[in-house]
């Protein structure tokens, strides 16, 4: 990845999201054919759980990668080691399956996560929650939409970050069911009579970027392919993500184990820590 690559920008990634979609579409359709009763869990070497339907995803989502951006590097969880980094250009970054805890125990709250960041910041960013039938995607500067599936072409809905709430009314917190940390509880702590609203993978980002939560705080370490597809979209709706002193998240710089160290989604890009 250190080799000159093209540096695409938002008119190209608009001209990429539609067959980006559908990539993400299909990855998502291949989690769902698989028999969550029936299938084989393995463990990775930092205890995370990997499944039949992660590397289905995976796949799918690399095949299609090659066919619609072949000069494009990507770096998805399923093959960071294969990854070679800082990656000063635009690379596509990927979670097949986000939330693959979620999917084991047989909830809904899983997605494919796909983000195109370019100079170490998202610029694309796709969410789609295969089980609820939801996709979330957006360009920053270009506005970002709520794409509900079905029958037929998917209904779309322009969608919007909301202003913080007044003083002295609680916020909407969304946290994570299964990641709770000291530090995120003393955030929210600071918000007295803060609403939890507890969901699972980067649904939280979705719910951040169509204005059903306030916020998204993790103080706490996380990947860099957990947040980049949300941090895409939920500037993309008008908010921001920073870092818990109010610093702008970089990607892609090789940082050891891709991880992220912490982050807040703002729905209002006026808040302050």
């Amino acid at each position: 990845m250190n080799e000159a690559r093209p540096v695409l920008d938002r008119n190209a990634a608009a001209a990429l999201i539609e067959p980006l979609t559908e990539i993400v579409i299909r990855a998502g359709a291949a989690i769902l054919a698989v028999n969550r009763s029936a299938m084989k869990v393995d463990g990775k070497i930092d205890g995370s759980p990997v499944t039949e339907a992660d590397l289905a995803a995976d796949r799918i989502i690399a095949e299609g990668l090659a066919q619609v951006a072949s000069d494009i590097p990507s770096l998805s969880e399923e093959r960071a080691q294969q990854a070679t980094l800082p990656c000063k250009d635009s690379f596509f970054l990927i979670d097949p399956l986000d939330g693959t805890k979620e999917f084991v125990a047989g909830r809904n709250e899983f997605t494919v996560n796909l983000a195109l960041v370019t100079h170490g910041t998202p610029l694309l960013g796709i969410i789609s929650a295969p089980a609820l039938g939801l996709i979330w995607r957006g360009i920053v500067g270009r506005g970002a939409e709520r794409l509900t599936l079905g029958k037929g072409k998917p209904l779309m809905m322009p969608v919007r970050t909301r202003p913080c709430p007044p003083r002295g009314e609680p916020w909407t917190v969304a946290v994570s069911r299964l990641h709770g940390d000291a530090r995120t509880e003393a955030f929210i702590a600071e918000r007295p009579g803060a609403v939890r609203c507890e969901l699972g993978s980067a649904v939280k980002f979705g719910r951040v970027a169509e204005g059903g939560v306030d916020i998204y705080p993790r103080l706490s370490p996380t990947s860099e392919w957990d947040v980049a597809a949300g941090h895409a979209v939920v500037a993309a709706a008008g908010g921001r993500i920073t870092d818990s002193t109010g610093a702008a998240l970089v990607f892609g710089t090789g940082r050891k184990d891709f991880i992220v160290p912490e982050f807040i989604a703002w729905g209002d890009p006026k808040a302050s820590v």
